[in-house]
């Protein structure tokens, strides 16, 4: 995945354009090299499902 793609997914689910995204296992790690990088990182939460993929979210609240 490229770093512009993964803003834009970003953009999208801090906005509440969309609900969640869904990462794939091969997309996970260029995805989370622009996730950290974020300043409102605490704000997303990945659930890793079977297979290697993730399903993020956006919280309204940072998480501890």
């Amino acid at each position: 995945m490229e770093e512009q793609k993964a803003v834009e997914l970003l953009q999208q689910l801090r906005s509440k354009e969309v609900k969640e995204l869904r990462i794939t296992k091969d997309q996970f790690l260029p995805f989370r090299q622009v996730l950290v990088k974020q300043e409102d990182f605490k704000h997303f939460r990945g659930i890793a499902g079977h297979g290697g993929g993730v399903i993020y979210h956006y919280l309204d609240e940072a998480r501890s």
